[in-house]
């Protein structure tokens, strides 16, 4: 990205150009930020200044960071980089040397000369003191802002409050810092005490009349035997009187001594149903809790119709801790994982690489130890290829200002009224996540949402987590709105009881719009004493998310060299100059809200002057490729015959975009992709199969189901439809709902063919899609589109935290969770549907 001229970036003041001119700077600030990192920025300058005449040029700009806003006046002079970082504002009558005082308040502000530099130091003697000035110039800015926030305190009182809250500040920050790297050393540590689970797997083959015997001679006492076998089975559990399949027997005998008076004997037998095509090679895993360190026999046997040969592959593993231990030490580590998160101590992803490396280390020390190809296969790639692709067609899209443009018509329609422009957004929302993939409504909705919400002065924070939660409600709706529901649908053993495409999506679509259309009421009583509207004037909120991105760009600058130094100083200029403008608007401004736009018809012609499509070329092809794209979404839910996966079909319409589009600097494009929400869910991937791996899921479906066959015959159906809704919508709103519901579905199988429970399956696998996909609105990282979400809504500098969306999300989760109860309950028991 060049600067040409002055016409490309025209950064008038907000405080000259109020209104909509000020939002025209705000969007060349997020330009700005969005395009140039570190080096990119300098490189992008230096096309056009020279090295030599930059380093002057910030020497004299730092020199001087901040002067008086009220002795600036516009220049209409020649663009200048300096000029630009400054605002487009000129110092008259005085002229700054090195040796000038760096920072100067009028008296108004409660601040004198505050020199900076002394000596005879030249200011290229080091880059370091360039860097301190600058920080130390933002931190004197912090302080008279809080004076002029409170005059009448004295200046000495204030200036050892500000000194004490500084040290305090900086002695908690060193001690979280030291904590967590202990921790990280100390599970690095764990970690590599442990070899890697390096037993080979045995291959074999059974049949009816030939089976296969293992002795285990290696065992310690009060350890557990983790067995997996591959093989062509069928998930699940089938009547095995029809069906074929292999007998695995565990057998340990402990003989009489000091311990125990007389033998005892221990046998396990694990019954897996083969496929009937014997094509599908899976493989399955148990772990069975055995006596002492008496050698064990491990025996195999086929049980099939032709009397043929069955390969198989197995391997073993010792475990040195128990299944209980195991599940706390995995609850363990995943509320640390929400504490980082939930009181903000560290950024979500590095929280989620913080409990992903404990859970590694757990593993290793119960000695399961995952190889780091093992962990490499754990990554969910087609979600991340699928955000990856989508992400990069938002990024070029947004270039044809079609989100500006969009933003101007939706103010239209709604005539500057407020709710029934988030009911319509939300209405939309969930009817697109209903037939696409939630993260690929929330990519394409979140833009649009934020340049809604600058148009009408809201806060776009609301406006989007009510968005994503009726994202989340909509994808419930269908087979292909949400994972869960693809999961369960494409199960060979539930479309065998008659759960196809065509029968989940009538019976979930019913209860889903019963649930969407109750939740706008109870949206409407959630938001009602939530002010909606911004509690400052648009001009001044505008100039503090203006303030916010060039600081952001600013510290995104690694001051690895003198020049970048140079240009991360002329960057904190710019942030001081619009403080010292904000600090004169808060003076002056006079609290006004309004709940409806009473000038909006005005509004709407200056609007359309400034937010019109800036490439129509590009447009179209944007507009092209995205239909194709969306088109083959729709294909690959509908059509089995089309062999390509979402994040296939993300991948080339980028390129195909890419290639169309033309684009010369891909630096920019990729500075665009959000990084920190990939590597998020990475860690997340290898975090949930870890606590997997721990028995952690395993555990919750056992005691469910342990709880269902606790309950009295008459009363069993309706509560179990209960537990399995509220223990799917609470364990969702924790943990991934993805490998929770395929483990449940065995569970579940497995539940309704005991015969001591008689349950039919169908009740249960919906209460099941339904509590798992509602579930997901209960925390930040219960749903994939929540956290793409948020990490669009931070790089726009409208970031929520994890608690702004549990105060909204988790009592919309309650409500929706009980009204699809109700409608479980309701047809089921109350109608009597065989479904």
């Amino acid at each position: 990205m060049y600067l040409e001229n002055k016409s490309d970036l025209d950064l008038k003041s907000p405080a000259a150009a109020p209104g909509l001119q000020g939002r025209s700077s705000l969007r060349t600030a997020e330009a700005v930020a969005g395009n140039f990192g570190g080096l990119r920025l300098l490189e992008g300058f230096s096309g056009r200044i020279e090295s030599q005449k930059l380093q002057q040029a910030s020497a004299r700009s730092a020199g001087n960071c901040v002067m008086h806003a009220e002795d600036r006046k516009e220049t209409r002079s020649s663009f200048s980089m300096v000029n630009f970082l400054k605002g487009n504002t000129n110092q008259t009558g005085s002229n700054h040397t090195e040796r000038s005082p760096l920072i100067r308040f009028s008296q108004d502000d409660s601040i004198t000369y505050m020199t900076l530099y002394e000596g005879e130091e030249t200011w290229d003697n080091s880059s370091l003191e360039l860097d301190r000035r600058c920080r130390l110039g933002s931190e004197v800015t912090s302080l008279s802002l809080s004076r002029s926030s409170s005059t009448e305190k004295d200046p000495l009182d204030v200036h050892l409050n500000f000194k004490l809250s500084n040290s305090m500040r900086s002695c908690i920050s060193i001690f979280k810092i030291g904590c967590i790297f202990t921790f990280v050393v100390l599970m690095s540590l764990f970690f590599s005490m442990y070899p890697d689970r390096d037993n080979p797997w045995r291959m074999l083959a059974v049949s009816p009349t030939e089976s296969f015997s293992l002795n285990l001679t290696d065992f310690r006492d009060n350890a557990l035997l983790k067995l997996q076998v591959g093989g062509p089975f069928v998930s699940g559990m089938v009547d095995l009187t029809n069906e074929e399949y292999i007998l695995i027997q565990v057998e340990q005998t402990e003989e009489a001594g000091p311990r125990r008076r007389r033998v005892q004997t221990v046998i396990y037998n694990w019954t897996i149903p083969l496929h009937s095509e014997r094509s599908d090679q899976v493989i399955t895993t148990k772990t069975f809790e055995m006596l002492s360190s008496d050698p064990i026999i491990i025996t195999v046997q086929a049980f099939v119709q032709d009397n043929s040969m069955v390969p198989l592959s197995m391997t073993h593993q010792s475990l040195y801790v128990t299944t209980e231990r195991q599940v706390v030490i995995a609850a363990v580590i995943l509320g640390g994982v929400y504490v980082l998160i939930i009181f903000e101590i560290v950024h979500r992803t590095l929280a989620a690489m913080l409990g992903s490396l404990a859970a590694l280390a757990a593993l290793a020390m119960i000695g399961d130890r995952p190889s780091l190809s093992t962990v490499v296969e754990w990554i969910d790639y087609e979600t991340l290829a699928l955000l990856f692709g989508m992400m990069i067609l938002v990024a070029i899209f947004s270039e044809t200002g079609f989100f500006d443009y969009c933003a101007v018509k939706a103010y239209q329609l709604s005539r500057g009224k407020v709710w029934p422009m988030i009911i319509i957004l939300c209405l939309i929302a969930a009817i697109l996540s209903a037939f696409l993939d939630n993260v690929t409504t929330m990519m394409l909705f979140t833009p649009v949402t934020i340049r809604l919400c600058e148009v009408l002065n809201l806060d776009p924070r609301h406006v989007l987590i009510a968005e994503v939660i009726f994202t989340n409600i909509g994808g419930a709706a269908t087979a292909v709105g949400d994972p869960p529901n693809v999961i369960i649908v494409s199960n060979q053993d539930l479309r065998k009881s008659g759960i196809d495409f065509a029968s989940f999506t009538g019976y979930m679509f019913l209860g889903i719009c019963l649930v969407l259309f109750t939740s706008f009421p109870f949206l409407r009583l959630l938001y009602w004493n939530k002010k909606l509207y911004n509690k400052e004037s648009s001009e001044i909120v505008e100039l503090r998310h203006e303030i916010r991105v060039w600081r952001q760009t600013a510290q995104r600058i690694s001051p690895a060299s003198r020049e970048e130094t140079a240009v991360k100083c002329l960057l904190m200029q710019k942030v001081l100059n619009l403080e010292s403008v904000l600090r004169k608007q808060l003076k002056t401004f006079q609290r006004q809200i309004s709940q409806e736009d009473k000038n909006w018809e005005n509004n709407i012609q200056e609007l359309h002057k400034k937010n019109r499509i800036t490439d129509r070329v590009l447009l179209v092809k944007c507009i092209s490729v995205l239909g194709v794209v969306i088109f083959m979404f729709f294909l690959n839910s509908f059509v089995p015959s089309i062999h390509l996966e979402l994040g296939w079909i993300a991948i080339f319409g980028a390129l195909w975009l890419l290639v169309l589009a033309d684009i010369q600097d891909f630096e920019i494009i990729l500075h665009r992709v959000e990084w920190a929400t990939l590597l998020f869910f990475a860690a997340l991937f290898v975090l949930m199969e870890a606590l997997a791996q721990l028995q952690l899921i395993d555990y919750i479906g056992v005691q469910t189901a342990l709880l269902i066959k606790a309950v009295p015959e008459e009363q069993r159906l309706a509560m179990a439809i209960i537990l399995v809704m509220w223990v799917s919508a609470l364990a969702s709103s924790l943990i991934d709902n993805i490998p929770f519901t395929a483990t449940m579905i065995p569970v579940l199988i497995n539940l309704s063919q005991d015969a001591d429970v008689n349950l039919p399956i169908k009740p249960l696998i919906f209460a099941l899609a339904m509590g798992a996909c509602l579930g997901g609105n209960g925390t930040l990282i219960g749903a994939s589109a929540n956290v793409v979400c948020a990490g669009i809504a931070e790089q726009h500098g409208y970031g929520f935290s994890f608690m702004e969306f549990f105060r909204l999300g988790f009592p919309m989760m309650l409500m929706t969770c009980t009204i699809g109860m109700c409608y479980l309950l309701a047809t089921i028991i109350g109608l009597g549907w065989t479904l």
